[in-house]
């Protein structure tokens, strides 16, 4: 990190202790300080943050001052810091510099699987099918994140397995990077009072909690006595005035609740600060392919998450549905990528194949591997960006990259043709390719109107 990106993190530092005595009355003083340090980059954000500023009595006003008295004024600092401008603001010009100068993809964030080991074993879940006792070592994990460091990427989350397994590590690692962001996705059982303690400590990791509902669907998928352990794991990050979200498999059992009011409500009660929405994918030996959503659920969520954005104070990415926003598919390094406990770069966590190993290459020459470019070259997959994904929404579009790049299945017990997942997919995709173009040009006139999405379709 250069001095003056130093000198910026400390301004923002200073702004904040002044502000945080009234938000309501400083946070206008705050905007203008990174619209300095961003420039016109950040032009269009900041015109979207001055209208929350400006609506007082708005849902997106109340939820930011809901941060300043629900978390930790110091964590809350560390956060709008170190994800605010050092991975949003100062990253995200590292980046686009750096897909110009090197012709290739440049994540925003990388998802890391510290190990492939877990003390659930959830329904219709390919972690154990990685194989048993993978694990990356805490040099490989450090490696990799200096690496991204120097392309401009400073966010980082942990999957697994169960990444809390290693949480010593995790920590280790927050600290070594006081100026990355950190999360992980994790099933809440292993939190306990001295991670919390930990997490007060380092002030730079935030988890998504995995919940599939109440009870009996969480328990369904995850195990018996799995909710309760979240709950009390929700309980004392809430005590603790820690930041926590949720992440949340919709299902063909559980859409209905999970887009329900009732239930958007009772994350908010929990505690929660953001919600990831994904939609179960059939991946590995054991998948359930029972178990996808239909065409009509995800359209619901489609409708319920847009719905609730206005309303409720709670911060919601859709995974899939939110492609309009993005322009497409996010992964194969275009906003992320994944690296498996085995060390495989990976275009995406659902997506188990590579051609490239982190003991073998660098990540950047990952990024410029066959596959990688393959994505590179090929996105957007779809002109209608509410079918993203080259697998779930357009079946072929994967089976081509992987067979013309000669990647490999990343499942080392049972290794998965790409022709044969992808025909799990095409019934779905097709009944989705009906609804999606339909909303999509719904979307579309809506977007027209305001000439937004116009000319995000003319790009």
């Amino acid at each position: 990190m250069t001095v003056i990106e130093k000198a910026q993190g400390f301004a923002l530092t200073q702004a904040l202790n002044y502000i945080s005595g009234s938000p309501e009355k400083n946070l206008p003083k705050l905007l203008e300080l990174i619209e300095i340090i961003g420039g016109k980059s950040f032009e269009s954000r900041a015109r979207a943050f001055h209208a929350v500023l400006d609506d007082p009595d708005g849902n997106w006003y109340r939820y930011i001052m809901n941060l300043w008295r629900d978390i930790d004024g110091d964590v809350l600092k560390a956060t709008l810091r170190n994800f605010g401008l050092y991975a949003s603001i100062i990253g995200a010009k590292k980046q686009e510099e750096n897909v110009k100068k090197l012709g290739c993809n440049i994540p925003y964030a990388i998802l890391l699987d510290p190990t492939s080991a877990c003390n659930l074993k959830c329904k219709g879940c390919w972690a154990a099918e990685y194989g048993a006792g993978l694990n990356l070592t805490y040099d490989e994990l450090e490696s990799v994140i200096g690496q991204a460091n120097e392309l401009g990427t400073q966010f980082f989350l942990f999957s697994g397995g169960e990444p809390l397994i290693r949480k010593a590590d995790i920590i280790r690692l927050c600290e070594a990077h006081p100026n990355c962001q950190f999360a992980a996705f994790t099933n809440g059982t292993l939190i306990d009072e001295a991670f919390a303690g930990e997490m007060l400590r380092v002030k730079n990791f935030i988890p998504a909690i995995s919940v599939e509902g109440l009870e009996a669907d969480t328990d369904f998928r995850r195990g018996s006595g799995t909710f309760r352990k979240v709950e009390r794991a929700m309980g004392l990050l809430r005590e603790k005035r820690l930041p926590f979200g949720i992440s949340c498999c919709y299902t063909s059992r559980n859409t209905e609740y999970i887009g329900s009011e009732e239930y958007f409500d009772q994350m908010i009660a929990w505690g929660a600060k953001f919600c990831w929405f994904f939609t179960y994918m059939p991946v590995g030996r054991d998948a359930v392919p029972e178990l996808m959503a239909t065409a009509e659920q995800r359209a619901y969520m489609y409708g319920q998450v847009r719905k609730f954005r206005e309303t409720k104070p709670l911060f919601t990415l859709d995974f899939w549905n939110d492609g309009e926003y993005a322009e497409g598919c996010i992964a194969g390094g275009r906003r992320y990528l994944h690296v498996n406990a085995n060390g495989d770069f990976e275009p995406c966590a659902f997506i188990h194949y590579s051609d490239s190993n982190l003991r073998e290459k660098t990540l950047l020459e990952g990024l410029r591997s066959p596959l990688f470019m393959a994505y590179h070259d090929r996105q957007p997959f779809n002109d209608n960006h509410l079918r993203p994904c080259p697998l779930l929404d357009n079946p072929g579009a994967l089976t081509a990259m992987v067979e013309a790049s000669g990647a490999h299945s990343t499942d080392l017990q049972n290794p998965e043709d790409v022709r044969e997942l992808s025909a799990k997919c095409k019934h779905a995709a097709k009944r989705w390719g009906t609804a999606a173009d339909a909303l999509w040009g719904k979307s579309c006139c809506a977007g027209c109107r305001d000439g937004d999405l116009l000319m995000k379709k003319d790009a």
